[in-house]
């Protein structure tokens, strides 16, 4: 994500590319009726714009130069890296070498600034710089796409119902209110802002001006952005006193089926820390094995939920906790990653979904995602089956299931 939750976004993204409804005589045509539906949208939505307390010299400036919706945007809905790829080649670029060396060396010029934030907010440096550094690159690949245009082109195409015209609406009420000019309020392709690539929502509800100058400046103002994040994670119910989760390493024979309980009783079974140290003495854990069993297992607490409702993707939400790791100088993940092609395909987990669904054990859409509903599906029908329950999708358990009656 809310920012839809800044943040629901990414799950939003997943669907298939918009489609017009008709197809014009000429390319010329095309590009008239496209103009002209466009301009009728921005029509109607003044009113309610203007319902909001937005200006129309602001409604004006907003819309100056945008003629029309934007196809390279439209082309962009088909999909989205962090549901696309496999979690080990998500983790390549955002926990590389080199972005880990940046954030250490952004984490010393910020030092100051960063432990304010700490102590304002209860969130760790570390998490901020991760954060900062998978939507930005530490602000460096904030976006140029002009938020309006963006969100424009999205909501006249009705790209996922009224989110985005919900969000235009939000972002108009931004300008109105003075933080930015049009010409500033750029991000990426769907309308996500700034360094932190909030939604214009999520501003409104977290973004803060930690800096005093009077603007919540997440495109310019470092300390802003980077206090935005700690101030959203905190709202969204970050336990100061929990990591986001730790790789271990489980004992000879442990039962999968008891995934979820106390990181006290996960030590007293013989679950330790690949990195050497005590799992903590309290707190709420639960196994996950993003490549199933052979890859690298994680005791993820509810810290990690908070980062999926940053992002709802678990490469995303893995990318983050282990970049802040390794920021704060932690190893690199101990075990190797599974078999590269042990894995389904959209297609597969559709199926999946829907065979599950057919047992009743799953109940989300049929959107070809392995995320947290289907690794639950996944579990209860592997102890239902009395197979290791790891809840990972793989070819094989589709055809398991498939030979069951």
């Amino acid at each position: 994500m809310r920012r839809w939750t800044p943040v629901v976004l990414a799950a939003l993204l997943g669907a298939g590319p918009v489609q017009a409804a008709g197809a014009a005589s000429t390319p010329a045509a095309a590009a008239m009726e496209a103009r002209s539906g466009f301009a009728a949208f921005v029509a109607a939505l003044r009113p309610d714009a203007e319902a909001r307390g937005v200006t129309p010299r602001t409604f004006s400036a907003a819309f100056a130069g945008i003629s029309g919706p934007d196809p390279d945007i439209l082309a962009r809905t088909r999909k989205q890296g962090e549901f696309g790829r496999p979690v080990w080649d998500y983790l390549v670029g955002a926990v590389s070498a080199g972005r880990i060396a940046r954030g250490q060396a952004q984490a010393r010029r910020l030092a100051p600034v960063l432990a304010r934030i700490e102590a304002r907010y209860g969130v760790p440096r570390w998490i901020v710089l991760a954060f900062w550094g998978v939507e930005s690159d530490f602000g460096a690949s904030a976006g140029s796409v002009p938020t309006i245009r963006a969100l424009a082109t999205l909501a006249e195409a009705k790209f996922r119902g009224a989110l985005f015209r919900d969000e235009l609406l939000a972002a108009l009420t931004i300008l109105e209110r003075g933080d930015v000019t049009p010409e500033r309020m750029k991000g990426s392709w769907a309308g996500a802002m700034g360094q932190v690539q909030f939604l214009p929502s999520s501003f409104l509800a977290h973004a803060v001006d930690f800096d005093g100058d009077g603007h919540r400046d997440i495109w310019g103002s470092e300390t802003d952005a980077l206090a935005s994040i700690a101030a959203y994670l905190k709202a969204l119910g970050w336990n100061p006193g929990l990591s986001w989760g730790y790789e271990v390493i489980l004992p000879p024979g442990f039962d999968l089926a008891r995934y979820r309980g106390n990181l006290a009783d996960f030590a007293q079974r013989g679950v330790r820390r690949a990195d050497g140290e005590a799992l903590p003495g309290a707190g709420l854990g639960s196994l996950f094995l993003p490549g199933g069993l052979g890859g690298p297992v994680f005791l993820i607490t509810d810290n990690f939920e908070v980062v999926r409702a940053y992002n709802t993707s678990d490469s995303y939400a893995l990318a983050v906790g282990h970049l802040a790791d390794r920021l704060a100088g932690g190893p690199v993940l101990a075990a190797p990653w599974p078999v590269r092609d042990a894995r389904l395909d959209k297609a597969g987990l559709q199926a999946l979904q829907s065979g599950l669904a057919g047992r009743g054990l799953y109940a989300g859409e049929g959107d070809g995602r392995a995320g947290p509903k289907l690794r639950e599906a996944v579990r209860q029908y592997q102890i239902a089956e009395g197979l290791p329950a790891d809840g990972y999708a793989t070819p094989a358990l589709l055809d398991h299931l498939r030979r069951r009656p």
